[in-house]
Parts: structure tokens; sequence; C-alpha cells
């Protein structure tokens, strides 16, 4: 699937959101990459996932770990397509840990997957708690690096979407100084109900 197509997926599922928008990482753009629509259809999501697999299926995944929470739905498609094991790491007071009966063993090759990448601070967590368990990360997947590149988080790395999208420092953010209205659709701080 190529940049404009996959571009064009974003766009006619209502995924490429324009605005002000404070992200994951705390930096602010104007450009917002809304993956769980897209996601949400099956056969957008099987596809992407197939494409991912598809730079990965040649190493040998035990399992595939994704961070809490975007990375779940693709991070559990592409496990089933690889026919993995299939887990996630999610936030306790503030630190990537596994949950839920999660676990890693020495020697264990996993994959990482992730929805957006912009700095890369989860996946970074994720790569340091499946290093300290002593497994071996065999890569890294995303469906978008809105760094262009610029972000190496492992030797086998693939992004189906790399684009150049600007990011601000909050505190240099020419939106906030034009007053519009701040939006914070991420997940880092989901509430409890």
């Amino acid at each position: 699937m190529s940049t404009t197509a996959l571009l064009d997926v974003f766009t006619s599922t209502g995924a490429l959101l324009q605005g002000h928008f404070k992200l994951t990482s705390g930096l602010h753009s104007n450009t917002y990459f809304q993956c769980a629509k897209v996601l949400q259809h099956p056969e957008h999501l099987m596809e992407i996932c197939r494409l991912i697999v598809s730079n990965f299926n040649r190493d040998e995944i035990d399992t595939v770990i994704s961070p809490a929470v975007g990375g779940i739905v693709v991070g559990t498609e592409v496990g089933r397509q690889m026919d993995v094991k299939t887990i996630f790491a999610e936030r306790k007071n503030g630190e990537m840990t596994l949950r839920r009966g999660f676990g890693l063993s020495a020697g264990e090759r996993v994959l990482i997957v992730e929805d957006v990448v912009t700095t890369g601070g989860s996946v970074a967590e994720v790569i340091d708690l499946a290093t300290r368990a002593g497994a071996t990360v065999a890569g890294v997947g995303s469906v978008v690096d809105r760094s262009n590149g610029t972000v190496k988080l492992a030797e086998r790395q693939c992004s189906l979407l790399t684009l150049d999208v600007q990011n601000y420092e909050p505190g240099n953010c020419p939106l906030c100084k034009s007053g519009v209205p701040l939006e914070a659709p991420g997940s880092r701080t989901l509430e409890k109900s």
C-alpha cells in the first residue's frame, strides 16, 4: 500500500485530524492520526497488520508486545497473523509494566508493535521492559512514524506511513499563541469511570 493510499484510508475514515492537539508525548501538533478510527474497520486492520507482518515474517518471533492503549489493537492482529502470543504493557504509577498475568522470559524474541510513533517514548519504555526481563527485541513495527524516520528504536524497524509532521514544545507552540483551543485525544492518562 503506497503512502498516498494509506493517507486516503486515514482521510476516508476520518482518522486524519487537523486542529491543535496535545500528543501523548506532551508535544503539540496541528495534525493528529487517530489510528483507532482506521483500525475499527476489519478490512483496514487486517491489511495494515499484514503489511507490518510482511516486514518481520522471516524472523523468529515468540511474542508480540504493544504499549497500551493505542498499540493493543494493531499488536493483537499482528500477533494473530503471526500465530504467536500477544501481550501489552501498561502504565502503573507512571511506569510501563506488565500486568494481568503477562510475562516475558529470558531469550524470548519479541516484536514491539505501536500505532503511532512521535518521539518513541512508549516504545522505548517497552524495549527497556523487555530487555530487563531478558527478552530479545527482534524489531519494532508501527503504522505511523511522525518523525519521518528520525526516531531510531531498534536495528530492525518499519513504519507503514513515515511523515514529517510538525510538532511543537508546549511553551513554543504557535497554535497556543494564536489561541487555538487545545484537544488531548491521546491515551496517556485514561480516567477511571
